[in-house]
């Protein structure tokens, strides 16, 4: 009879430890603990469009002025960082190039690294606490990338088709959960 019983047995453990690898497998996958630990720092200057210096067309006096340089990067509006999922701290500008085109800046950066960040651009209101967790999905948004390193100052180019003026916050937002690690409600300039 102990020969049956071990016999048994045997299969049923070597499945239900099959299954824990899996399930660790997947795990471990899923919620990648290790970028807990894990830092990433960027530091990106503030792009500028750099003038082409021009001569005065043939046939013009010499004492005419080239054409002047575009005016420097402004910024349109701006906010603090403040923590959701995890604790968050920094500043993020929206800011208009010289150009024409426009960033968002994250400046200071300070966050938890995790699984599939991104920046977004969104019009949904900035809620202190678990309220302000998972409102950025529930209106308009747009994904600038993403998230470049959990600390430093960075840069998020908003594509040309994007109106400024119907965006009014930015998170860092974790598409593997659905959760704000932490946002910014932006005040215009």
């Amino acid at each position: 009879m102990g020969r049956v019983r071990s016999a048994l047995f045997r299969p049923w453990t070597a499945g239900v430890l099959m299954a824990a690898v899996v399930a660790g497998a997947f795990g471990l996958y899923w919620f990648q603990p290790w970028k807990l630990w894990q830092d990433e720092t960027v530091q990106e200057a503030l792009p500028e469009v750099t003038a082409v210096a021009s001569t005065p067309p043939a046939g013009s006096p010499s004492g005419t002025a080239a054409t002047p340089p575009p005016a420097g990067p402004v910024t349109l509006a701006s906010g603090e960082m403040i923590s959701h999922e995890h604790a968050t701290s920094g500043t993020v500008r929206f800011v208009r190039l010289a150009d024409g085109s426009h960033v968002v800046r994250l400046e200071g950066l300070d966050t938890s690294n995790g699984p599939d960040l991104h920046v977004w651009l969104t019009d949904a209101p900035v809620k202190e606490g678990r309220a302000g967790w998972h409102v950025f999905d529930d209106g308009r948004y747009v994904t600038l990338g993403k998230l470049k390193g959990n600390k430093g100052s960075q840069n998020y180019t908003v594509p040309e088709d994007v109106d400024p003026s119907l965006y009014t916050s930015v998170t860092i937002w974790c598409d593997r959960f659905d959760v704000s690690f932490g946002a910014a409600e932006l005040a215009r300039a």
